[in-house]
């Protein structure tokens, strides 16, 4: 995906600022599609001719006679937008869009190791942009803005080479029951609300989030520091999921749902399990087994009622809960 503003620059006629206005005349009507010319100082552009001011000021009652014989300095734009070739094409177009009304379409001058490299219209600036843009949505989730499986699946490759890894999968149980009562616009809401606490929570060096689909949730660890990170994530979660209940069904702790069967059954408040797989004691040989793991460990979850996590640490030992 072509990200660097020099990719997309293009090479223009360019003069130097003793240059005559009437060869930058004959420049432009030898190039009628031609939008504006640099103005070098020695390799390194200094300052831009665009064709729409160049024509309104020798176009004036006396600028013809005024300009045409005299340097270009005298009409040119002094302080044009100039960016070097590494510049993000999301950032430039910032700060190209932030120019004075009378610039903003002017052309962005780019440079390479401080000489002149090209320049990049802005047409051709906001069509990139938004192909990048719409490259960028299909690796996220479009209601919680993360990550989404492409993103996930190339950073859990890269936890099989790792040292060490804490993979945590997030799981809301009884979503459905809650979506089915309050409505989809309840449940979305009650996603986004999970994906900002994982968003506050998950802060460690080099951490990862990624939503794999509706209530599902990831976040891979450089390190095995996940009981204090799920135990706040819980206790969070369990806090806030009462604001999206009615009294009495906080009250009753209970909605009526159907099941899986279709029977109408009080159905519980939702809560969130945490499945962690780590290679503290077990390594991995690919990406199958740690989510085959984290599969086993969440149906350990999956048979406590409350809002808990349970780890692979050690296969002897019993799951570790909070809640």
């Amino acid at each position: 995906m072509i990200t660097q503003i020099g990719e997309i620059a293009e090479v223009i006629p360019h003069v130097y600022v003793n240059t005559k206005c009437e060869k930058v005349d004959q420049i432009f009507k030898s190039s009628p599609k031609l939008q504006g010319v640099v103005v070098q100082d020695g390799s390194r552009p200094s300052a831009l001719v665009m064709r729409a001011r160049f024509y309104q000021q020798i176009g004036t009652l006396y600028g013809y006679n005024l300009y045409m014989g005299r340097p270009v300095e005298l009409v040119m734009n002094s302080c044009p937008l100039i960016v070097d070739y590494s510049e993000n094409i999301t950032e430039v177009s910032k700060l190209a869009m932030n120019r004075p009304e009378e610039e903003l379409y002017d052309y962005v001058i780019v440079t390479r190791d401080g000489q002149f490299y090209g320049v990049v219209s802005i047409r051709h600036l906001l069509l990139s942009f938004a192909e990048i843009q719409a490259a960028i949505a299909t690796f996220l989730n479009p209601l919680t803005g993360l990550p989404g499986n492409l993103s996930i699946d190339e950073r859990l490759r890269l936890c099989l080479g790792q040292a060490r890894f804490s993979v945590l999968y997030f799981d809301l149980d009884h979503f459905k029951a809650y979506n089915d009562t309050y409505g989809f616009k309840a449940g979305d809401k009650l996603i986004q609300a999970t994906a900002s606490i994982l968003k506050e929570t998950v802060t460690g060096l080099d951490s990862f989030i990624g939503h794999i689909g509706g209530d599902d949730f990831i976040a891979v660890l450089n390190d095995y520091n996940y009981p204090e990170l799920c135990s706040g994530i819980i206790g969070q979660f369990d806090e806030i999921i009462r604001s999206f209940y009615t009294e009495k069904d906080l009250e009753r702790q209970y909605v009526m749902s159907e099941n899986r069967d279709g029977q109408v059954e009080p159905i519980p408040l939702v809560s969130i399990s945490i499945a962690v797989v780590t290679n503290e004691l077990r390594s991995y040989a690919s990406i199958d087994e740690i989510v085959r793991e984290s599969a086993r460990i969440k149906k350990v979850c999956k048979k406590h009622s409350f809002s808990c996590y349970c780890t692979n640490e050690g296969e002897q030992s019993e799951s570790v809960l909070r809640h």
